[in-house]
């Protein structure tokens, strides 16, 4: 990463073209050769607006591709329990999707929940 960096006009127009993309922080500070936190300074400074965690995003897409939202009073025991949303909110339901047998959950679901690490700290799905 450069030391000696100088916020440009070009450099600070580039900034926002990446921003307004969509891209983390931290991608943008490769792609302009400084740290993440220099170009979260930076986007403070100039009032650019916030964007949601792309953690979040990619949680919400994943959440209900159909639209089918399962409430406890709709789940069955064949049926995947995997929590989405948060608790004691509207939002909050089940995924719903076909449980493994003798699991809680969907395949999806079981990938995520049961996991192994291996000798060398590798995550491996049991399911």
């Amino acid at each position: 990463m450069s030391t000696g960096f100088e916020w440009n006009a070009e450099r600070i127009a580039a900034l926002i073209a990446l921003w307004e993309e969509g891209l983390t922080t931290s991608v943008i500070g490769t792609r302009l050769g400084i740290t993440k936190n220099a170009v979260v300074g930076k986007v403070h400074r100039l009032g650019l607006p916030k964007r949601q965690s792309p953690i979040r995003k990619s949680a919400e897409k994943a959440v209900k591709p159909t639209g089918q939202v399962i409430k406890l009073d709709k789940l069955s025991g064949d049926m995947c329990c995997w929590p989405e949303g948060e608790p004691g909110t509207e939002e909050f339901s089940f995924c719903g999707k076909d449980a493994v047998p003798d699991k809680p959950y969907c395949l999806d679901h079981c990938k995520r929940a049961y996991v192994r690490i291996t000798r060398d700290g590798r995550k491996v799905a049991v399911a």
